[in-house]
């Protein structure tokens, strides 16, 4: 019996192993996307504040129209380019979350597909077609889980390389 709750344990280990590093990769890039929103924010400002400074000492209505075209031509240049980096990331963010779960569904299942069996297997079943019926429904519900691992893998990379595509 401390076999299989030995088995479960480290499934468990497993599981939350997995959900930290999602965690981590998620406070990671968070930080990385915050650090890009504060550094636009600041330049934003001091090039606000120039181009203040650089209005009030212009005299002729063409200088401030000028000042004001630049002005706005180069916020949108860097609002776009502030937009472009954080779209990068958070498309390499989706392709290593993808990752990371396709990886856990694949091995945890069959983690979790290994210790059922043993765990049926130490079972007294007299009626040997049950144990035929219960093996049966387990390599059923393996293919079908492989399958549904197969299609949220490649809908992932699917969506990476879209994502990919949009920012070129």
């Amino acid at each position: 019996m401390a076999s299989k709750q030995e088995q479960f344990n480290e499934l468990q280990r497993k599981n939350l192993e997995t959900a930290m590093r999602l965690a981590q990769l998620s406070i990671e890039n968070s930080q990385r996307i915050m650090e890009i929103q504060v550094t636009m924010a600041k330049s934003l400002f001091e090039e606000g504040v120039e181009n203040a400074k650089a209005l009030s000492s212009a005299n002729d209505p063409k200088g401030i129209m000028d000042l004001r075209a630049h002005y706005a031509q180069s916020t949108t240049e860097k609002m776009l380019s502030c937009a472009r980096e954080i779209a990068e990331i958070t498309a390499r963010t989706q392709s290593e979350f993808g990752k990371l779960v396709g990886e856990q569904l694949s091995t945890g299942s069959q983690d979790m597909f290994e210790a059922m069996q043993k765990m049926f297997k130490g079972m007294p079943i007299a009626d040997q077609n049950a144990l035929s019926a219960l093996q049966n429904a387990m390599d059923t519900t393996r293919a079908a889980f492989e399958q549904i691992t197969r299609a949220s893998t490649e809908a992932f990379r699917s969506g990476a390389a879209q994502g990919s595509k949009g920012r070129k």
